[in-house]
């Protein structure tokens, strides 16, 4: 049972296919996922750096200059990691699933073995 107000972040049931190869079903899903990021990220980027020049803080050139040090690298790494993942959550879906999949059969096999 899942816990209230926790985000279900697998569906239920098989994955509909909407073209003959499941291969484009799957890359559609990881650009329209990659895409929904990318626009969110730059709805925040384009409102920060207006808030920021509005306020006299930072100039969008200064932005652009900035040079990570290694603490910043190493958190956008993780960040970058966590992203990534949801990207491309449909290929970990399906590694799973096949996985499953192999290791229910092999306890069949085990068990048939066993009482055979």
């Amino acid at each position: 049972m899942e816990e209230p107000g926790k985000l279900q972040l697998k569906p239920k049931g098989r994955r509909p296919y909407f073209f003959e190869d499941p291969a484009v079903d799957k890359l559609l899903a990881m650009v329209s996922a990659l895409a929904g990021e990318v626009s969110v990220v730059h709805d925040e980027y384009d409102t920060l750096v207006r808030v920021l020049e509005e306020k006299g803080v930072v100039d969008s050139k200064e932005l652009k200059a900035f040079i990570p040090d290694a603490s910043v690298r190493a958190e956008r790494d993780q960040w970058r990691g966590i992203f990534l993942e949801n990207v491309l959550r449909i290929l970990h879906q399906e590694i799973e699933g096949i996985q499953k999949e192999h290791d229910e059969n092999y306890e069949a096999a085990i068990d048939y073995a066993e009482n055979n």
